[in-house]
């Protein structure tokens, strides 16, 4: 216990008016944080005034972060706040590490307020880097728009924030510390836990660990290769693969995390992770996987780099979704997809007759889903996939979900991805990415986009590419009514929809932190012809999305800063 009680100031600062968060929380520059006074204070304050006082009174709220730079004086100007603005106890990861999937797990096993992520996903750290700050509500998951828009809204408003400035808290010892402050009846706690063992205990719930340690460690076993980019899952993967299942340690790789994520960007993507790509090649591993920043996202690959798509990646588990023991005992509600991401699942549910929900791209309206009894599985084309045992995506869970069908089938990655495609057909799925475009340039393209692609005359209209013609069936801006309470989400992204099934989507991103992402998103279904080359098959359509929009003309960009 501290020596007398710790004061608690009013501090009086001023609003900025670019706090408005994203999908995935508010993003910026780590110099943003840094060099704006008050910068963090403003928002942190914005979110706890967010939360109606009689239910932050005594409450209990987790903190935690993907390691990145700006991480730890961050937590510690968490900490301050949290005290000063009534919150009972707060749950801090070792070192104010915590991986995404992990906090919303501690979020709902203490039944806490919710929590305070301190990440930018897959966006690249160090000084010179991205920081973010996300809020997580007592489901677990992220904050509806309905908080969001009100935090955004206090942030512009914003006169003082109150703060606890001599409170010192030890991020490196494990257990609980308390301090007295003045006016406070109750003292203030805080609870250094192990970031790894409760959400370990959830996947042992969820899992056959026997199982899966006989497939990794047993007689016949695979061999595998696991990149953690330096994020902040590398710990999760050396306790539960390595540690628990038997994997030999030399097969996870990059698992220290790191302020600058070894100077790498931290994003499980064909260009990214180039150590997994690499090290995959040659035959020598049967399955590799790479994890992003915050361990919430997670990308596969086969036996000489076979690439598993986001798309198909929770299809097959949705089609092999019984050999997970969790959902043997559970049932299956429902499953669910983002707008963008391919029709694949789309087949799965009909074959299977599960519900099978359309939604924005955001892990929000997945959770409402969640919440509602309504949902099992769920997955995004940005590599995120997760299923109702939390209310984010998990990169970690989504691994071991292959590795359950894997065992199970006792069959090869590229087999259970090949024998899918002849059962149902496949989708050609790819996005491109225009990052860093002109703000003002971007907005103009989109909005005389959708008054081209709505005007009544547009529908039917045909389109030649080679021996390819195209006619447009429907065409719109993506809105979504909530099955759940029936909110309504407008503007959620252009779709082009041919008669064949084929889809042309365009979306401006949240999730950057300078200049805007233009992402062109292009899927098409074949049944017979499911052995060819993705881009070669979507060259028709991506001519005719760039023709449509003009984007090369409109951005002043020749081609894609990133190609999945």
């Amino acid at each position: 216990m501290e020596s007398g009680p710790l004061q608690v100031l009013t501090v009086p600062t001023a609003p900025y008016p670019d706090q408005r968060p994203g999908v995935s929380g508010l993003r910026k520059k780590v110099y943003v944080f840094q060099t704006k006074k008050n910068y963090l204070h403003n928002f942190i304050q914005s979110i706890f005034s967010s939360i109606d006082l009689p239910d932050r009174q005594g409450s209990t709220m987790v903190v935690g972060g993907d390691g990145r730079f700006f991480n730890r004086p961050a937590v510690e100007v968490i900490v301050q706040m949290a005290a000063a603005n009534g919150v009972g106890r707060l749950i801090i990861g070792h070192h104010g590490l915590m991986s995404t999937p992990a906090i919303s797990c501690v979020i709902r096993k203490y039944k806490a307020i919710g929590g305070i992520i301190l990440t930018a996903s897959h966006n690249p750290g160090g000084p010179d880097g991205d920081f973010g700050v996300k809020f997580n509500t007592a489901n677990g998951g992220p904050a509806k728009e309905a908080v969001t828009s009100k935090i955004f809204q206090l942030s512009r408003t914003i006169e003082e924030f109150a703060i606890c400035p001599g409170l010192r808290v030890d991020l490196k010892t494990l257990g609980k510390q308390t301090f007295d402050l003045e006016n406070k009846f109750k003292p203030f706690t805080v609870e250094i836990v192990d970031p790894v063992e409760s959400y370990a205990n959830l996947l042992r719930n969820i899992f056959d660990f026997a199982a899966l340690k006989e497939l990794l460690s047993g007689e016949n076993h695979i061999s595998i290769r696991l990149d953690a980019m330096h994020g902040v899952v590398g710990p999760y993967v050396k306790r539960i693969l390595c540690d628990e299942l038997g994997c030999p340690a030399n097969s996870a790789i990059n698992c220290v995390p790191m302020e600058d994520f070894g100077g790498q960007h931290p994003d499980p993507h064909l260009m990214y992770a180039t150590d997994l790509v690499d090290s995959m090649r040659d035959g020598q591993y049967d399955f590799g996987a790479a994890f992003d920043g915050d361990g919430d996202r997670s990308m596969i690959l086969g036996k000489h780099g076979f690439f598993v798509t986001p798309s198909d990646f929770v299809a097959v588990i949705a089609d092999n979704i019984f050999c997970i023991p969790y959902f043997q005992r559970t049932g299956v509600r429902g499953f669910a997809r983002s707008m963008p991401t391919s029709t694949a699942l789309d087949r799965v549910a009909r074959a299977t007759k599960i519900e099978l929900y359309e939604t924005p791209t955001g892990w929000k309206f997945f959770g409402n889903l969640m919440d509602a009894g309504m949902l099992s599985l769920c997955g995004e084309e940005s590599f995120g996939t997760g299923g109702d045992h939390i209310r984010e995506k998990d990169g970690l869970w989504a691994v071991l979900a292959w590795l359950s069908i894997l065992s199970t089938k006792r069959q090869s990655v590229e087999d259970v991805v090949r024998r899918h495609w002849l059962k149902y057909g496949r989708n050609y799925f790819t996005r491109y990415d225009y990052e860093d475009v002109d703000i003002d340039a971007a907005c103009d393209m989109m909005e005389d986009l959708e008054i081209l692609i709505t005007d009544k005359s547009f529908v039917k209209q045909r389109f030649a590419v080679e021996d390819k013609i195209y006619q447009v069936e429907k065409a719109d801006n993506f809105e979504y009514t909530d099955p759940a309470d029936s909110t309504i989400s407008r503007n959620q992204g252009l779709r082009i929809i041919f008669s064949d099934g084929s889809r042309i989507i365009y979306r401006l991103s949240g999730t950057g932190s300078d200049g805007a992402t233009v992402q062109i998103y292009i899927d098409s279904y074949e049944k017979e012809l499911i052995l060819e080359d993705t881009q070669v098959m979507l060259a028709p359509l991506a001519t005719i999305a760039l023709k449509i929009s003009q984007l090369h003309h409109r951005t002043g960009r020749s081609g894609p800063s990133l190609i999945t």
